[in-house]
């Protein structure tokens, strides 16, 4: 069992780097940092497509990477 969950610990942190390191950009550049970046802050801009699946991917990927480590670590400590 202990180890099955590691192995699904292994995944899930793995998923978790694609899904960070596929989400474009935020950040505006030089620009973004003269003008303050009010524009994103405060924006009417909503993410669409996938963006939002790409947003939606990782909240889900890091909580099953938290939970997860939190099962591992209590069975560990059984043993």
């Amino acid at each position: 069992m202990e180890i099955a969950l590691k192995i699904v610990l292994v995944i899930a942190s793995l998923g978790l780097i694609a899904a960070v390191l596929l989400q474009p950009g935020k950040s505006s550049g030089l620009s973004g940092a003269i003008s303050g970046g009010a524009e994103h802050l405060f924006g009417k801009q909503k993410a669409r497509g996938l963006e939002l699946f790409l947003s939606r991917l990782t909240m889900g990927l890091a909580a099953a990477f938290f939970i997860l480590s939190l099962v591992v670590a209590f069975f560990v400590k059984q043993a």
